[in-house]
C-alpha cells in the first residue's frame, strides 16, 4: 500500500479524504498545513503520525512511493506543483487551476515533470454513480439519450471563505462536477451554454445559481441546473441525478447535498419499459454516499497507477483538462449572453408576413 502524504489541513480533507482513507485502509504517514495548529488538530482527530512545519520538511521525508494529495485552492496547487519532485504521483484537489489557462500549464508542468498526476472530480465515483454505469453496462434502461443534474438547496459558502475572493464560484466550484460526471458518460460536448446568477441575499459571492446544457446533438439532451439559495426549509430541498434511456430510466438523490452538511439518506431509483405494463419504479440500496465514499475511488485510481492489469487512472490531468475547457465555454457563454430581443422588431414589421395556414 503507497503511502500517503497530505497537504493542506482544510475542511474537506477533514470531512472527505482523511474519513475515506480510512474507510479504504490506506495509510496516511504525513500532513502539512501553513496553519500548523489545523494541521496538528486534524492528525490527532485521524491517527497521522506526521505534521511537517513546512512543504520542504515533507518532502525531504516522504519515501519514493508517496503519494502526494494537494487538497488545497485552486491558486495554491501550480506553486505546490512546481516544489514536487519530478516523477511524483499526485491527486490535486478540484478545480484544476482557477482558469482553462492554469490548467494548461498544469498538463504541461505534470507532462515536464513525469509526474503521474490526477485531478479529484470523484463524483463520478460515487456508489451510485458506481451502480448506475453498471446498469447502463447491463443495456437495463437502453441507450442513454438524456442526463439531468438538478440542484435546489441551501449551501452554507460561509464555510469556505476564499470563495468571496474568487471571480468564478458556483461553476467552478460546485457545477464542475456535474460537467465532469457528465462528460464521463457522454464524452466531451460538441458546445456549451451557460448562465450563471448572483443572488441578493450573497451578494459578496460571484454567482450561486447556474443553468448549464451542454450540447451533443439532435439525440441527446444534457442539463445541469443549480440553485444554492433556497432557504426556506427541508421540503422542498432536492438534490437528483437522472439519467434516462431508450428502455428506461434511472433517478439518483444526492442526500449529501441536502441540509449540507448533515445531508439525508441518498435513493437510488430505476424504471423498465416492459410490453404491456405499467411503468413501475423500483429501489435499490447502495453502500456510501459522495461524502466520503466517492473520495476513495479519486484516490484508487492515482494509487493503482503503474500497476499491473491497470491501464492507467481515468482521472488524469489530460481528461481534467476538457472538463475545464467545458467550464471555460460555460463562463464565455455567460458573458456572451442570449439573442437579444433588441434585434427583431416591432409586430407591425410581420402584418404583411403572414404564413398562410394550410387547409
Amino acid at each position: 500500500m503507497r503511502p500517503i502524504y497530505i497537504i493542506g489541513a482544510g475542511g474537506i480533507v477533514n470531512d472527505a479524504h482523511l474519513p475515506a482513507y480510512q474507510l479504504a485502509g490506506y495509510a496516511v504517514e504525513g500532513i502539512y498545513d501553513r496553519d500548523v495548529v489545523k494541521a496538528h488538530a486534524t492528525a490527532t482527530r485521524f491517527g497521522v503520525t506526521r505534521v511537517f512545519n513546512s512543504l520542504k520538511e515533507l518532502l525531504a521525508q516522504a519515501p519514493a512511493d508517496a503519494v502526494f494529495d494537494i487538497a488545497l485552492p485552486a491558486d495554491a496547487v501550480l506553486p505546490v506543483l512546481n516544489q514536487l519532485p519530478d516523477g511524483a504521483t499526485v491527486l490535486m484537489q478540484k478545480p484544476m487551476g482557477n482558469n482553462l489557462e492554469e490548467a494548461g500549464q498544469i498538463v504541461a508542468l505534470t507532462s515536464r515533470k513525469h509526474m503521474k498526476a490526477g485531478v479529484n472530480f470523484q463524483l463520478r465515483y460515487a456508489p451510485y454513480v458506481k451502480t448506475a454505469r453498471e446498469l447502463l453496462a447491463a443495456g437495463v434502461i437502453g441507450e442513454l439519450c438524456d442526463v439531468e443534474v438538478n440542484v435546489n438547496v441551501f449551501t452554507p459558502w460561509h464555510l469556505w471563505e476564499f470563495l468571496y475572493n474568487s471571480p468564478r464560484v458556483e461553476i467552478l466550484y460546485h457545477s464542475v462536477h456535474y460537467i465532469d460526471l457528465v462528460r464521463s458518460f457522454l464524452g466531451n460536448p460538441h458546445s456549451v451554454y451557460a448562465k450563471t446568477t448572483r443572488h441578493p441575499l450573497m451578494s459578496q459571492l460571484s454567482s450561486v445559481r447556474s443553468n448549464i446544457i451542454m450540447d451533443y446533438g439532435d439525440s441527446i439532451r444534457a442539463a445541469i441546473a443549480t440553485n444554492h439559495t433556497h432557504v426556506y426549509g427541508e421540503a422542498h430541498q432536492q438534490a437528483y441525478i437522472k439519467l434516462e434511456g431508450t428502455r428506461g430510466a434511472i433517478k439518483m438523490t444526492m442526500g449529501s447535498l441536502i441540509n449540507y452538511p448533515g445531508g439525508i439518506p441518498d435513493v437510488f431509483e430505476y424504471v423498465t419499459l416492459e410490453d404491456g405494463c405499467t411503468p413501475e419504479w423500483k429501489t435499490l440500496p447502495v453502500e456510501g454516499s459522495w461524502f466520503p465514499h466517492a473520495f476513495i475511488g479519486a484516490m484508487k485510481q492515482v494509487m493503482a497507477t503503474g500497476a499491473e492489469n491497470m491501464g492507467g487512472p481515468d482521472n488524469t490531468v489530460t481528461d481534467a483538462f476538457y472538463t475545464m475547457a467545458c467550464v471555460e465555454a460555460a463562463y464565455q457563454s455567460n458573458a456572451a449572453g442570449g439573442v437579444p430581443l433588441q434585434q427583431f422588431t416591432h409586430p407591425g414589421a410581420y402584418s404583411g408576413k403572414l404564413l398562410e395556414v394550410p387547409r
